[in-house]
C-alpha cells in the first residue's frame, strides 16, 4: 500500500483541482456568450444589409456553378504545373547535360566534394538561364506578351510557347532517338515542328545523356593518363605501399589549373549547344 499524503498535501491538491476546474468552467461560459454574441451580431447583420455572413467551405459542395468549377480546376491545374516545374527545368532544358558534365570533372580530378553539389547546381541553372535565353525571348515575344495583352486565349498561348520549345529540343535530339519514340508511339507521318512533346522530349533527354557521357569519356582521358604514369613511376620505385591517388591528385588540380579547366569546359558546353 502507498503511504497516505499529509492531510496539508491534500488540501493543496484539492484546492489546485477546483481552482482548475472553476477556471474551466468559466472559460466555457465564456467561449459559449462569445459564440452566442456572433450570431446574434450575424442575424442582425444579415437582416440590415440583406447580405450573407461570409462562410468557409472545403470541399466541392459550393461548386454548384459552371464558372466555379472551371476556376477550381484551373487552380488545381496551377498547383500541378508548379509542382512539375523542377522536373520541365531539368529535363525540357540544357541543364541535364551541364550538371552531367559538371560532375564528371569532379569524379575525374578524383575530388569526393569539392566543388559542392550547391555549386555545381547553381553554376548549372545560370549556365542554363544564358544557353536558354534566347528560347525564352521568342516564347514571351510570341505567347506571353499576347496572352496579356488579351489577344490570345490559355490554349492557343500554350501552343504558341510550345514551338520554340519543341524547336530546341529537336535541332540537339539524334534522328535515331525521335525515330524510337516516333515508332513507340505509333505516330504517322508528321513533320517535325508538329511532332508531340511527349515524343520530343523523351526523345532530348536520351540524347543530352549519350553526349553529356561523350564529353565526360572526354574529360576523363588526360586524367586516366596521369594516374597511369605516376602508378608506372611508383611501381619502378618500390612504393607500393603508397595509393597513386595520393600523388596523382595534386598533379591533375595542377594541370586542370594551368590549363584554365574551367573556362575550356564551360566553353566547351555551351558552344555544343551551338551546333
Amino acid at each position: 500500500m502507498s503511504p497516505s499524503l499529509p492531510p496539508s498535501v491534500q488540501r493543496i491538491g484539492v484546492t489546485r483541482a477546483g481552482a482548475g476546474f472553476r477556471w474551466a468552467l468559466w472559460m466555457g461560459l465564456g467561449l459559449w456568450l462569445a459564440g452566442a454574441g456572433m450570431a446574434v451580431w450575424a442575424q442582425g447583420t444579415e437582416g440590415a444589409t440583406g447580405a450573407r455572413p461570409l462562410q468557409l467551405n472545403i470541399g466541392l459542395d459550393g461548386l454548384g456553378k459552371s464558372g466555379q468549377v472551371d476556376s477550381a480546376l484551373q487552380v488545381l491545374f496551377a498547383i500541378t504545373l508548379l509542382s512539375l516545374a523542377p522536373s520541365i527545368v531539368l529535363l525540357m532544358t540544357s541543364f541535364t547535360r551541364i550538371a552531367i558534365v559538371l560532375s564528371f570533372v569532379r569524379h575525374a580530378l578524383a575530388l569526393q566534394g569539392t566543388p559542392a553539389n550547391q555549386i555545381i547546381i547553381g553554376l548549372s541553372l545560370f549556365l542554363t538561364f544564358f544557353i536558354m535565353n534566347p528560347v525564352w525571348q521568342r516564347v514571351d515575344a510570341e505567347a506571353l506578351r499576347p496572352y496579356r495583352d488579351g489577344q490570345l486565349n490559355g490554349a492557343e498561348a500554350l501552343e504558341r510557347a510550345t514551338v520554340p520549345v519543341r524547336a530546341f529540343m529537336l535541332k540537339q535530339s539524334r534522328p535515331k532517338d525521335v525515330e524510337l519514340f516516333v515508332g513507340m508511339a505509333k505516330v504517322g507521318p508528321t513533320p517535325l515542328e508538329e511532332l508531340p512533346l511527349k515524343v520530343v522530349v523523351p526523345a532530348f533527354i536520351v540524347s543530352e545523356l549519350r553526349t553529356a557521357f561523350q564529353m565526360g569519356f572526354l574529360l576523363f582521358v588526360p586524367f586516366i593518363l596521369i594516374d597511369l604514369v605516376v602508378a608506372t613511376v611508383l611501381m619502378s620505385m618500390g612504393m607500393f605501399m603508397m595509393p597513386p591517388t595520393t600523388i596523382s591528385m595534386p598533379l591533375k588540380i595542377l594541370l586542370f589549373v594551368l590549363v584554365d579547366g574551367w573556362n575550356l569546359v564551360v566553353r566547351s558546353v555551351v558552344l555544343s549547344f551551338a551546333g
